[in-house]
């Protein structure tokens, strides 16, 4: 493969964790930033990157065009480490279509809905994990806004549950040394998970074309994309479970390390039981900020200049351009690495001037590379602690600050350990 022009530093033995044994990844490219600068190659496996830290390479980075060097390719790439590759075969409802104005307040009504739901189960006291509630409140809301009809609840809502656990794409950055058995066993337990969710919103198909339709608006467009297809349930359900997968899992996480980080500051805490919505939004922001483990990856297409303030490099198609987000989130100014929800105010951050670039530090990304579901995150994050934290006093049961899984490169963390809290109305 044609090589970066001029050549930059490569970090020899530097490997990322779905290639080779790496304990920490970030940490890993963390020590070839400190040895090499913040421009260096890394090559691993048989993939080619030129990782980014400097303040002009970041905005050169997000700078990137679609076209040029693309997202979803990187995107793509990862995900089929964990995911079978017909998921992502002629698709025809895609998951950044999902975050229309009037979609969303559908999906907010259904994350009442789910609250609900999971007051419900968790009853008047008791011990639950934090993670483990936020991501059954994931499935619930989810399915319900783009599952079809009976998706959401009974024994319907248990199976996708587990199959959507069992499928989880997430598992290409959250324990990709895990990827390796994954491919030994060709997929065979994500496969009858994927099967096991086209059998269920078959049936919500059924039930959908016999007039059961109420509150399915998305469900309803995914429906009518397959209307002229031979294969039209697998189509659905396919569209459905990337959909799901690409939607949720990180949200959930992000729910969790706002019940963590509330539940350690009191003083925050109190504010958002007294209700005051807008600090809740700014807590949920801080502490996604704070868990982002994510590689940001661009797949070159075509060949692309790329200037990171101190060389100009041609990188050529074939090649990944990448910055690490846990590295700039909490290195680019001091203090950084502390919670502090008063460093936002509304979406943006209160000082970026006190950036070298306000790029260098994200919760949702920059720009056109923005996650396009941050206004519903963000609302989302803040129904759901507000909500669950009026209605109950919760007590953490862990005894120090809960750590990401170490071999994590890639979305929000997932806590390493268990995060359980006892409740009481």
């Amino acid at each position: 493969m044609t090589g970066v022009v001029p050549t930059p530093p490569c970090a020899e033995g530097t490997g990322l964790p779905w290639d080779v044994p790496v304990d920490d990844g970030v940490a890993a490219i963390a020590a070839a930033r400190a040895r090499h600068g913040d421009t260096f190659a890394v090559h691993s496996g048989p993939d080619h990157y030129l990782f980014t830290f400097s303040p002009a390479g970041v905005e050169s980075f997000y700078a990137l065009t679609e076209e040029a060097a693309s997202k979803g390719v990187a995107d793509y790439l990862m995900l089929r480490r964990k995911l079978p590759d017909d998921i992502f075969a002629g698709r025809r409802t895609l998951p950044n279509t999902l975050f229309r104005r009037d979609d969303v307040a559908g999906y907010l009504a259904n994350l009442d809905h789910a609250l609900e739901q999971s007051i419900t189960e968790l009853g008047p006291a008791g011990s639950v994990d934090v993670f483990d509630l936020a991501r059954r409140l994931g499935h619930r809301m989810g399915l319900a806004s783009w599952a079809g009809p009976g998706s959401a609840d009974g024994a319907a809502f248990e199976r996708l549950a587990r199959a959507f656990d069992a499928l989880d794409g997430s598992d290409a950055f959250v324990h990709p040394d895990r990827m390796a058995a994954v491919a030994a066993t060709e997929k065979r337990a994500e496969r009858a998970a994927l099967d096991e969710v086209s059998e269920i919103v078959s049936t919500a198909v059924r039930r959908f074309d016999d007039g059961d339709d109420d509150s399915q608006g998305l469900f309803g467009r995914i429906v009518a994309a397959w209307d002229d297809a031979p294969d039209r349930l697998q189509g659905i359900a396919f569209d459905v479970a990337l959909i799901h997968i690409a939607s949720m899992s990180n949200l959930a996480a992000a729910v969790g390390w706002a019940f963590v980080d509330l539940l350690e500051h009191p003083a925050a805490l109190e504010r958002v039981c007294l209700g005051d919505n807008d600090f809740t939004q700014r807590c949920a922001l801080e502490s996604t900020r704070l868990a982002q483990r994510s590689i940001m990856t661009r797949t070159v297409l075509a060949t692309v200049d790329f200037d990171d303030g101190a060389v100009s490099y041609q990188v050529p198609p074939g090649w990944n351009i990448a910055t690490l987000l846990p590295l700039l989130n909490t290195s680019a100014a001091p203090g950084l690495e502390q919670w502090d929800p008063d460093r936002w105010t509304r979406h943006r951050l209160t000082e970026p001037n006190a950036l070298p670039s306000p790029m260098l530090v994200t919760a949702f990304g920059h720009g056109r590379h923005s996650c396009p579901a941050q206004p519903f995150s963000l609302a989302a994050m803040t129904a759901a602690t507000s909500r669950l934290l009026r209605e109950y006093r919760m007590t953490p049961r862990w005894t120090s600050h809960p750590l990401p899984v170490p071999a994590q490169i890639g979305g929000v963390a997932r806590a390493a350990g268990p995060c359980p809290v006892d409740y009481l109305r």
